[in-house]
């Protein structure tokens, strides 16, 4: 029997119980999943046959939720879902513990509303007292260095042993801008390959250039470079840097160009001359015009090349030797080409590098910022491949997944630094909200700290409790042994939690701090509910 939606709207406060029933459904689900003794949780298949998928990452839970029977509890648990991929997609770690805090945050201010309280002037303090606790987790921030570190943070998100020592080892040789490639694996264990130089997706033109070459690759010694995304047609288009290379007595020459037509590569290929003039030609990487000519400016600053660009009108007409860019090395396969020491000016570099990572720190959009490190990686030079193996095809795919999330999360680790793990870096702000707490005068101030200081304790409580620990008996402890203590699951006792290694990325932990107390604003100022008659099917993000 088909079901028949009608159209509505519904109002404060039946809307606000339907958020909360929704945001309470959802977020109870993924709370299992938070500590380093979580509880999985069980989702049916979409599939009618099959075992049902055991979970333990708060981000894929709620992904894998569509749709509530309830259609006023859809919006809050949608509501959630969105907040919880989005911190997810973002940070790669922090998911649980966005949710307890925003859920905590939500009932405690609805709680709150319902004797009458502004829900406009409280959402103003709440993110007054966000500046406060950021300031904290700010200060409490220290640097994460050297590999076992980096692998305690990477065994706090993945759970997985041997994928965070591997991690550990990586992050320490590339540094945090480092490319990291994720491949399915030759085998059931994990295996890593770091890459000399820096090299982009794009092989050889032509299976001559690298036929009779060991593994299918081709390799130049001391070679000029041609950067350009000029579409070479015509043999007199690529003439003039031929002429040009060899008057210079340039013995090897890469080309990147957007396209070689069959008569330029014929003219290619006539003119190498193995061992006398090499030649390899590969085309311009790149899909956007925005993406090419950022990877074209990047070779230019490694290799000191002038850019001959399409979008400019530039031919090779009356092309210099001094124009080509210059490497100790070059390679090419029939996937990738790369560049090995390449000899552009240093100081020219450096300060190209310096904008780029200023654009990263500043950016908002995650594609944008996801580019701008893959460039920063690529020109600082550290490259690694990690090779992910498992007994099936699936556990290869959720191994490889996990291995992509914990790489964000060590990676802003490098970036903003680490703080206390276990919910102890929270615990830590609560004296500067306490001393807000004090000052205040207003009833909606007074409260929005109250709030704030009971969310701060809610993810160390779902740690404790999550592993099966009295909570109560647990945060006196904590409390009585002072700043910098928390509990340490794995050692069941109360430590100093830096010291112990138990450690959280400072990004990532502010983010969701961000996260949920700003979606807290929005929910508690969400008074009206408008139901269409037939709903847009949700889908995944």
């Amino acid at each position: 029997m088909k079901t028949t939606y009608t159209p509505g709207v519904v109002f404060h406060p039946k809307s606000s119980r339907g958020l909360q029933r929704g945001i309470n459904q959802l977020v109870d689900a993924v709370r299992p999943t938070l500590g380093p003794r979580p509880r999985l949780v069980a989702l049916t298949r979409v599939a009618s046959t099959g075992a049902p998928e055991l979970l333990d990452n708060a981000g894929v839970i709620a992904r894998r939720i569509i749709q509530l029977p309830d259609r006023d509890a859809d919006m809050g648990a949608m509501f959630v879902r969105h907040m919880l991929w989005n911190q997810h997609e973002r940070e790669g770690d922090g998911t649980a513990t966005t949710a307890v805090l925003f859920q905590s945050l939500f009932n405690q201010g609805l709680h709150y509303l319902a004797s009458d309280g502004n829900a406009m002037v409280l959402r103003r303090y709440l993110e007054e007292g966000l500046k406060v606790i950021l300031d904290e987790l700010a200060c409490q921030a220290v640097p994460v260095e050297g590999p076992q570190a980096l692998a305690r943070v990477a065994a706090a998100v993945c759970g997985d042993p041997p994928m965070a020592r591997l991690l550990g080892e990586i992050f320490d040789i590339i540094g945090e801008y480092g490319r990291i490639e994720i491949r399915t694996g030759r085998g059931r264990d994990l295996e890593r390959e770091y890459v000399e130089g820096i090299y982009w997706k794009g092989g050889a033109i032509s299976r001559a250039m690298t036929a009779d070459k060991p593994h299918n690759r081709a390799e130049l010694q001391d070679p000029r470079i041609l950067v350009s995304d000029l579409e070479l047609t015509q043999p007199e288009d690529v003439l003039p840097v031929l002429i040009a290379a060899r008057q210079a007595g340039v013995r090897s020459l890469l080309l990147i160009a957007r396209q070689f037509a069959d008569p330029v590569l014929a003219t290619i290929l006539v003119n190498n001359k193995p061992g006398e003039f090499d030649i390899l030609a590969v085309k311009t990487p790149g899909l956007t015009i925005a993406e090419i000519m950022g990877i074209l400016e990047d070779m230019s600053f490694l290799t000191g090349a002038r850019i001959f660009s399409k979008q400019g009108g530039e031919r090779l007409d009356g092309i210099r030797a001094e124009d080509l860019g210059h490497a100790r090395r070059a390679w090419a396969d029939r996937e990738f080409f790369g560049i090995v020491g390449a000899q552009g000016n240093p100081r020219a570099l450096r300060q190209h590098i310096a904008r780029l990572k200023e654009a990263h720190r500043v950016v908002g959009d995650l594609a944008e910022r996801k580019n701008l490190r893959d460039r920063i990686g690529k020109l600082t030079g550290g490259a690694a491949t990690l090779w992910i193996g498992g007994n099936t095809e699936s556990e290869v795919n959720v191994r490889k997944e996990l291995a992509e999330h914990t790489i964000e999360a060590v990676r802003g680790a490098l970036l903003a630094g680490v703080v206390p793990g276990g919910g102890t870096a929270l615990l830590d702000c609560q004296p500067a909200l306490r001393a807000r707490l004090k000052a205040a005068t207003e009833s909606e101030e007074r409260a929005a700290y109250r709030i704030l200081i009971r969310a701060l304790e809610e993810p160390a409580r779902t740690i404790v409790g999550n592993a099966g620990f009295d909570v109560d008996e647990v945060l006196a402890q904590i409390r009585l042994a002072g700043r910098g203590h928390g509990f340490d699951v794995e050692a069941e006792q109360v430590v100093v939690m830096a010291a112990s290694g138990v450690l959280d990325g400072a990004s990532a932990l502010k983010a969701a701090v961000k996260l949920a107390v700003l979606s807290a604003g929005i929910a508690l100022t969400t008074g009206v509910l408008v139901h269409h008659k037939k709903p847009v099917e949700a889908t995944n993000p």
